[in-house]
C-alpha cells in the first residue's frame, strides 16, 4: 500500500501500516544522530529540558551536508540506524512515534517499536540529494557545536519512505 501521512497522524495511523508499505511523509521531523542522542539521553536521565518533545515526534537519523546557495538544505540521506539502537528503546518509551534511517535494528528496538505502537521507516541510502528536495525548511535548534550532527527542526513534504518495521512486529529485515 501507499500512504500520504502527516507526522501529526503517525500515532493514530501506525496500526494500519505494514512492513513494505510506501509512505510519503510530511510535517515536522527532528534530525538527530549519535552525539545528539547521547546528550538527549543524559538530559532525560537528569530530568532536564529536551530540545524538543519526544511525545509524538519523528527523528530522522541524518546529518545534512552544508547548504548550497539557493537551497534549504544540503544532501540529507539517512545514516545507519543501528548506531542509535542503544538510545532508541528509552526514546520510544518516552513517546517517540517514529524513526527514519537505514538498515536493520536490534531486537530491543524492535520490541520497543511494538510495545509503543511506533514505526521505523527507511529512506533510500545514497539518494541524499534527491531526499533534500522534500525539505522545505531547516533550522538548528540544539547542540550547534556538533556541526552537521546538531539537532535540526525540518519541515518536510512528501519524503519518500518505506515502512521497515511496523507496530505489529512486521520486519522487512527478517523476511
Amino acid at each position: 500500500m501507499e500512504y500520504r501521512i502527516n507526522v501529526s497522524e503517525i500515532k493514530e495511523k501506525s496500526s494500519i501500516l505494514s512492513a513494505g508499505d510506501r509512505v510519503l511523509l510530511s510535517g515536522t521531523v527532528y534530525t538527530s544522530r549519535d552525539a545528539a542522542h547521547k546528550r538527549i539521553k543524559e538530559a532525560l536521565l537528569k530530568g532536564e529540558k529536551l530540545p524538543y518533545d519526544l511525545d509524538g515526534a519523528v527523528i530522522y537519523y541524518v546529518g545534512p551536508t552544508p547548504t548550497p546557495e539557493g537551497m534549504v538544505v544540503g544532501s540529507c540521506g539517512p545514516t545507519t540506524s543501528s548506531r542509535m539502537d542503544v538510545f532508541s528503546p528509552l526514546f520510544l518509551d518516552k513517546g517517540l512515534a517514529a524513526m527514519v534511517g537505514k538498515g536493520p535494528r536490534n531486537d530491543e528496538v524492535c520490541d520497543a517499536i511494538v510495545r509503543n505502537n511506533a514505526v521505523y521507516f527507511c529512506a533510500v541510502g545514497g539518494a541524499g540529494a534527491l531526499l533534500a528536495k522534500s525539505v522545505k525548511k531547516c533550522e538548528v535548534i540544539a547542540y550547534e557545536d556538533l556541526g552537521c550532527e546538531s539537532v535540526k527542526k525540518m519541515e518536510i513534504e512528501n519524503l519518500p519512505l518505506i515502512v521497515a518495521i511496523d507496530s505489529h512486529g512486521g520486519n522487512l529485515f527478517k523476511k
